[in-house]
């Protein structure tokens, strides 16, 4: 069992790839819906390397806790606000960035040079939606009058963008086993 495992290292690399492929493919997909769109608006309007794209007319740091719709729930208000945010169109074009990603990476199985740049760029992305843990405050409990909230009470919000180490770490084998496909070929 032991040999068979350490044998199989390499098909497990592209079990990651496929893994990371269908997570970007699916999440990536979902940016096309509405309630996808909105539910990451607060990421978006709270961070240093996304608030640009909504528009600054219509968008803050906190107008859009004043349109938000729950999953599932259509109040035409709202969704006049975040078309004039901007956050179904901001959303549109993150989910074909996603999926795009997820492509290069699912491609690294045959090329190491498009596995390698998908795999880079999978960290950095993760990178970057790991920095909602700072820049978001939906990702903390709030303080809703009870003893448990803030720092280190996650949110579900907090811990689905927590998840993205892992998504990170998956990134960069990826990108480490492309690479030493590269140099391997080159010998």
């Amino acid at each position: 069992m032991v040999e068979l495992l350490a044998n199989s290292q390499k098909n497990f690399i592209h079990f990651l790839r496929i893994s990371i492929f269908i997570v970007m493919a699916w999440i990536g997909g979902l940016k096309a819906f509405h309630y996808e769109a909105e539910g990451i608006v607060p990421f978006v309007a709270n961070s240093s390397f996304m608030s640009f794209m909504l528009n600054k007319k219509v968008s803050d740091t906190d107008n859009y806790k004043l349109h938000k719709n729950k999953e599932g729930e259509v109040i035409s208000e709202n969704v006049k606000w975040h078309k004039c945010n901007g956050s179904y169109t901001f959303s549109y074009g993150l989910g074909t960035v996603i999926v795009l990603i997820g492509i290069l990476v699912l491609l690294g199985i045959f090329s190491p040079k498009i596995g390698l740049i998908g795999g880079i760029l999978t960290a950095g992305m993760s990178l970057v939606t790991l920095s909602f843990l700072v820049t978001t405050p939906e990702v903390w409990v709030p303080n809703l009058g009870g003893n448990e909230h803030g720092f280190p009470l996650l949110s579900g919000s907090g811990r689905m963008v927590l998840k993205d180490i892992m998504m990170m770490a998956g990134g960069f084998i990826i990108a480490s086993d492309s690479a030493k496909s590269i140099v391997l070929r080159k010998k």
